[in-house]
């Protein structure tokens, strides 16, 4: 915008007049009564992420302006209408180089476990006093990498040189495909809403070649794996035995699982209904969120031997809320801490990986996700139809139920076809014996 002064008008009531018609046009763009083609790029993403905070979820929001300030970097000083693919390419060639990571990780130079012992701390009275929450500090007492936030707060509570506390690791790795992908996404999405609401005449991403992403198969376990992890679990903590179990034969994301609620299990009629999933974010804590899509907000049959696990673990957890007396909270989840309250996604995560690496001569290097693909993966062996794997997995097509697990629907459909050959045409088989 330029301003000029009436004729007349003096220094001082011109200094007025500017500031005013600052404020002026500052709210025209806050409310979209301004814009045109001249707005640049980081200004235009302000308005679009106010205007979209209501509609994403907290965690997509999360991750959007996670990616925010590399694209702001980029071509944030641009005016939209001069943002043209090459600008775009040469940023997604940016960001597969080597150093542009923001997510670097740091390892703690010295014995956690030992400085609580030394200084007669436990880990509970550590978080409290230095704001780390609980499972960062069992991640430090293992040994494990943490972001540079925790670092941060480990370095002044200890009153220590951030970079002699800590060394950092992974910062020089290159954003993954799959990364790289999502900030053209977001972009695109910005820019789809500027052609929406008449700011640009087209979007430059879609004249524009997406990073290629490799489809990678989805790591899972076969049927003799699935049950050698059954019997491993047999000598795991009854709690997360039993929240293993359930993942894998539910095939329920993590979220999913452990926003359950005993109110959701239907004992006589062998059912769960998936209604919320509960997440974490490091500015909000653990909040419950609704499910992934309205497909995963369904009723799903369980197994006699889910039903039976189900039925022990109420029990353990009935007894356990009594021993605990007034230190029990009661929020009716069915995974939760020692005092009830609803469990960090991350504990689950954690400890199945130590769990992973104690059985790396028996178990193949998975995560909790592959016990979804795993619970896929077998039922398309079985025979079981698509289209009730993907009501199962709380897919709203089978289009994307058979795009993740091409791999095994290819395997069952070579098997069918041997099946085939082998009812059809024994003659043959026999004489080739």
């Amino acid at each position: 915008m330029t301003y000029k002064p009436e004729l007349g008008m003096t220094a001082k009531q011109i200094e007025k007049e500017v500031q005013r018609q600052a404020v002026l046009f500052e709210e025209k763009c806050k409310s979209g009564n301004n814009l045109d083609s001249n707005i640049k790029f980081a200004a235009f993403a302000e308005l679009w992420f106010a205007d979209r905070k209501k509609d994403l979820r907290p965690k997509t929001y999360a991750r959007y302006l996670s990616m925010l300030p590399r694209i702001n970097a980029a071509i944030g000083h641009l005016r939209l209408d001069r943002i043209q693919p090459l600008h775009l390419r040469q940023f997604y060639d940016n960001l597969s180089e080597g150093g542009i990571r923001q997510d670097a990780k740091y390892k703690c130079n010295i014995d956690v476990s030992k400085y609580l012992k030394d200084n007669k701390l436990s880990g509970a009275e550590l978080s409290r006093q230095s704001g780390l929450s609980t499972s960062t500090v069992t991640a430090l007492k293992k040994g494990n990498n943490v972001t540079y936030e925790s670092a941060v707060k480990l370095s002044e509570y200890m009153n220590q040189p951030l970079d002699t506390l800590f060394t950092s690791v992974g910062s020089g790795k290159p954003l993954a495909p799959k990364t790289v992908l999502h900030h053209h996404r977001l972009i695109s999405s910005i820019l789809s809403t500027a052609v929406e609401w008449g700011v640009l005449f087209s979007n430059p991403c879609e004249r524009t070649k997406p990073p290629k992403v490799e489809n990678k198969d989805p790591k899972y376990l076969d049927e003799v794996q699935a049950a050698a992890l059954l019997d491993l679990l047999e000598s795991e903590d009854t709690q997360n035995k039993m929240m293993i179990r359930l993942l894998l034969f539910t095939g329920l994301r993590r979220g999913e699982l452990l926003g359950l609620e005993w109110q959701d299990i239907n004992f006589d009629n062998n059912t769960v209904q998936i209604r919320r999933s509960s997440q974490y974010l490091p500015d909000r804590g653990i909040y419950e969120d609704g499910v992934k899509n309205d497909t995963s907000d369904s009723v799903m049959k369980i197994s006699p031997s889910a039903v039976e696990d189900l039925k022990i673990w109420r029990v353990w957890q009935r007894e356990h809320a009594l021993e605990m007396g007034d230190r029990w909270h009661s929020s009716d989840r069915l995974f939760t801490t020692d005092e009830g309250l609803p469990l960090h996604p991350d504990v689950l995560t954690s400890w199945f990986t130590d769990f992973v690496k104690a059985h790396s001569d028996v178990l193949p290097p998975i995560t909790i996700h592959s016990l979804r693909h795993t619970n896929a993966t077998l039922q398309i062996a079985a025979g079981v139809p698509l289209t009730t794997v993907a009501k199962r997995l709380g897919h709203a097509n089978t289009v994307t139920t058979s795009k993740i697990y091409a791999h095994a629907i290819k395997s069952a459909d070579e098997a069918a076809a041997e099946t085939l050959d082998n009812l059809l045409t024994p003659g043959k088989n026999k004489k080739a014996g």
